[in-house]
């Protein structure tokens, strides 16, 4: 092998040991997190030092559609992709030996291109290392396998069980339920394990062949690396097993919808203290101006936090989803949560993220709230007690409201990067149109003979 392998993680580096890799595969996510790029055989991969990808890559819609977001003539010029060694890892369900590796994404001029969301998760975790703090996330992953579905016209079903039953629901927390499909878990932490990602728990959810997988608190690009690689290997682990792992926000109707919850505390540099902390153990008023930020600046990036038409459908009332911005202590009715911790790892939970975002963006606007908290040192308002499914909704309940609202945040566009919120607002509205020309069985039942 090249000197190149020398650069690998060593997780990466033990699942070569004795092999012959055979191809590697350079990718970027999108902006709706799919991975793009390009597979080659190693022995080309070792013989350069970058490739290109086109920049119209971030402006296609998840239908394959092209948004008119170039800010000149449209000439789809390259774009340079540079490999991250730090993110190598195997991709453990190829038939052959495989390597993925992140590739960093700049500019012929070697300048960080704006609109890649890797790139806008970076830009925002620098504002807070500027100010001497170095932020901190955890997300919570929900998913559903469901049985196989090759007809969009049907709707989606819980997977078969080992019993031979359908996976039920209302069986959170419940060992038999996950038993139920154990051979996908099975695989889910042998891929773990070869990739060398940790798996903090994994757990039934409330919906019927749902599951939480937690993953350790860290770096916020690393930890979005991770999310981007996980939700493609789950699906793969899924496709084992005749069956589909869905990261949708709400694939089944009257089932729960799937959250990426993420866990917020932020250090300081120097002492490495959590700065939600002070030192006999008590609140700081930095905790409350970031809960502030959240409250205040978190209804102006729900368009990334629910990125697609079918997001609004888990901000139902009583159903396992935040409708509004209250926050509370160990309260999992309001959108923002303090849950219970040690002074140490005192933390906020933002409960508004679904599981279809983009994980870099969903986390670089999470962390934005946050910062512009920390900076403008304004006060939450009171801890909500009791249910605040009773209370008001103070968030968007539909896609083109949401894209408004970012449209018209100056102040969160300077964090995002005004660049990318224009070309993001252009996809989401393109995708948004595209929904509008389509009628769904529910208006052809209750409309076609009736109205």
């Amino acid at each position: 092998m090249s000197d190149w392998t020398d650069k690998l993680p060593d997780a990466a580096r033990d699942w070569l040991d004795g092999r012959r890799l055979d191809e590697v595969e350079c990718i970027v996510a999108d902006l709706s997190g799919i991975a793009r790029g390009k597979a080659m055989p190693a022995s080309k991969f070792a013989r350069q030092t970058h490739f290109y990808l086109p920049n119209s890559i971030f402006m296609q819609t998840i239908t394959g559609d092209w948004a008119e977001a170039a800010d000149a003539e449209f000439t789809e010029p390259d774009m340079v992709c540079v490999p991250d060694w730090s993110t190598a890892t195997a991709a453990p369900w190829t038939a052959d030996f495989t390597l993925q590796v992140i590739h960093d994404i700049v500019d012929q001029k070697g300048e960080p291109v704006a609109v890649s969301p890797r790139n806008v998760l970076k830009r925002v975790v620098s504002l807070y290392n500027a100010e001497g703090w170095e932020p901190v996330v955890a997300p919570e992953m929900e998913f559903f396998l469901v049985a196989r579905n090759i007809d969009p016209n049907q709707p989606v079903e819980p997977p078969m069980g080992r019993s031979g039953r359908r996976a039920a629901a209302r069986q959170a927390y419940s060992m038999s339920a996950v038993d139920e499909y154990g051979p996908v878990i099975d695989d889910i932490y042998d891929f773990a394990e070869a990739m060398g990602f940790e798996i903090d728990g994994i757990l039934q959810e409330g919906g019927a062949g749902q599951i939480e997988l937690n993953l350790n608190h860290g770096d916020p690009v690393r930890l979005a690396d991770e999310i981007f690689y996980f939700k493609r290997m789950i699906r793969e682990a899924a496709l084992r097993h005749d069956c589909f792992a869905t990261f949708m926000a709400k694939p089944i109707q009257d089932e729960p919808g799937s959250a990426m919850h993420i866990h917020h505390s932020v250090m300081d540099q120097k002492t490495g203290r959590n700065i939600f902390s002070n030192e006999d153990g008590t609140e700081t008023e930095a905790f409350q101006h970031f809960i502030a930020g959240m409250q205040n600046h978190l209804a102006d990036v729900i368009a990334i936090l629910a990125p697609y038409v079918n997001s609004y459908r888990r901000y139902v009332r009583d159903f396992a989803a935040p409708i509004n911005l209250e926050w509370g202590r160990d309260n999992r009715t309001t959108g923002l949560r303090v849950p219970v911790s040690g002074p140490e790892a005192r933390r906020l939970e933002n409960r508004l993220a679904g599981m279809d975002v983009n994980p870099y963006l969903a986390i670089a606007a999470s962390l934005a709230c946050g910062y512009l908290g920390l900076k403008q040192q304004k006060n939450p308002r009171a801890e909500f007690k009791g249910d605040a499914y009773a209370s008001a909704e103070d968030i968007p309940n539909n896609l083109a409201d949401a894209l408004w609202n970012l449209e018209q945040a100056d102040a969160m566009q300077d964090i995002l990067g005004r660049d990318f919120c224009r070309v993001y607002i252009a996809v989401k509205a393109l995708e948004n149109k595209a929904f509008l020309q389509v009628i769904s069985p529910w208006e052809r039942e209750h409309l076609l003979m009736n109205v």
